[in-house]
């Protein structure tokens, strides 16, 4: 959700060219989809999510990705269809944005227990029920959707390079 400039952009040329799709990792970025370092890391974790892959939680960024995760949150609770799957503590309304994306053919999920597993398969059921006002209500949230660069009349650079 909050690293999206390769999938969506960079690689959409490829994506009809040969047919191909991507295969999502760390969709839940470390365990911060999850909501589970709002408020600090937790006793018990195995390790903080990571800065290189998800940002630090600290400082100016973190807290504007913290921020983000809480009112994702709040559209999770506020959807009719996700009160049942909250109450395992994972969200997974995060799986199942990632899942929803046209060229997504693979979800990785990334669990360290039985419970975990069985929470991020909730998002099986959330994904036929994501509609539109939701999906707009997430991209509002999240304000990265990528943005074609300005080619200034040039043809775009993947024409005849592959």
């Amino acid at each position: 959700m909050f690293h999206r400039e390769r999938p969506e952009k960079e690689y959409t040329p490829l994506y009809a060219k040969y047919g191909l799709g991507t295969t999502a990792f760390s969709a839940l970025q470390g365990g911060l989809l999850t909501g589970k370092y709002n408020d600090g890391i937790p006793d018990g974790t195995r390790s903080p999510p990571c800065p290189c892959s998800c940002g630090a939680t600290e400082g100016p960024q973190g807290e504007e990705l913290l921020w983000k995760v809480r009112l994702l949150s709040q559209i999770a609770a506020g959807a009719s269809f996700l009160p049942d799957l909250l109450n395992s503590g994972r969200n997974p309304l995060a799986l199942a944005w990632v899942a929803a994306h046209r060229h997504t053919s693979t979800v990785i999920l990334g669990v360290s227990s039985v419970a975990q597993l069985e929470a991020n398969l909730g998002a099986l059921e959330v994904l036929p029920k994501l509609d539109a006002a939701v999906l707009a209500r997430i991209e509002a949230v999240l304000g990265n959707h990528p943005q074609e660069p300005e080619t200034y009349g040039r043809p775009p650079l993947d024409q005849g390079i592959l």
